[in-house]
C-alpha cells in the first residue's frame, strides 16, 4: 500500500468507489464528435437496443477499469508505477463518462451488477499490484490489449449509423492501446499464457452477462 497511513488510504479507496459506482460519471474532456454530418434518419427501435447493450458492456467495462486501476494504484509500489496508473485512471473516467451519456441518449440503462464487478476488478487489480509493480504493470499491458480486440469486435457490431457510439469507442481504442505501450514501456512484464487465457474468460463472463443484465 502506498505511503501515508493505512486507514487514510483505505477511506480514500473507498470514496473512490463510490464515486465510481453510484455518483454520476463526469468527463474532463468534451465527447468525441462523429465525423461528418448525423445520419439523416434517428436509429430505429432495433439499432437503438443493440447500440444500448453494447455501450452498456463498454460502461461496465470501463467501470471495472476504474477499479482494476484503483486497486493498483492503492498497492504500488514505486511513485512513477503509481503516477501512471493514475494517470490512466483519469483517462478511463472519461471514457465511463462518456459511455454514461451515450446510455443517456439511447435510453438505455447500465448493468444492475456494477457494484460487483466494481468489487472483483478492484481485488483482480490489488492482487495484480500485490505480486510486484512489474507484474501489475504487465497486467496493464495485456488488459488493454484484450480491451482493444474487444473493440474492435464491437466496432463491427454497431449499427453503421451510429456514428456517435462509433466515435466514442474509435476514441477508447487509441487511448487503450496507448495505456498498454506506457505500462510495456515502464518495465510491465510479459504474463504466462494460463494467466492470459484466465484474464480473457473472466472478461467474457462479464460482457456476456452485461450484455443483458
Amino acid at each position: 500500500m502506498h505511503s501515508g497511513r493505512p486507514l487514510d488510504a483505505a477511506i480514500a479507496a473507498a470514496d473512490r468507489a463510490l464515486r465510481s459506482v453510484f455518483a454520476p460519471a463526469r468527463a474532463s474532456r468534451p465527447p468525441p464528435a462523429s465525423p461528418g454530418p448525423e445520419p439523416p434518419a434517428p436509429l430505429s427501435s432495433a439499432e437503438r437496443e443493440v447500440s444500448g447493450a453494447l455501450m452498456r458492456v463498454n460502461h461496465t467495462g470501463e467501470l471495472a477499469a476504474q477499479a482494476l486501476y484503483h486497486g493498483q494504484a492503492l498497492f504500488a509500489r514505486e511513485p512513477r508505477t503509481r503516477a501512471l496508473l493514475v494517470q490512466a485512471a483519469r483517462e478511463e473516467a472519461d471514457h465511463l463518462a462518456w459511455c454514461a451519456a451515450r446510455l443517456d441518449q439511447l435510453g438505455a440503462r447500465p448493468s444492475l451488477l456494477n457494484p460487483l464487478w466494481y468489487l472483483g476488478s478492484f481485488m483482480i487489480g490489488a492482487g495484480a499490484a500485490v505480486c510486484g509493480d512489474r507484474v501489475s504493470l504487465g497486467f496493464v499491458t495485456e488488459t488493454e490489449r484484450q480491451v482493444e480486440g474487444h473493440l474492435d469486435g464491437h466496432l463491427t457490431r454497431l449499427p453503421p449509423s451510429d456514428t456517435r457510439s462509433r466515435a466514442i469507442l474509435a476514441t477508447m481504442r487509441a487511448e487503450e492501446r496507448a495505456h498498454g505501450a506506457s505500462a510495456a514501456a515502464a518495465g510491465g512484464m510479459a504474463l504466462p499464457a494460463p494467466v492470459r487465457a484466465l484474464m480473457r474468460r473472466t472478461a467474457q463472463v462479464m460482457t456476456g452477462t452485461a450484455y443483458w443484465i
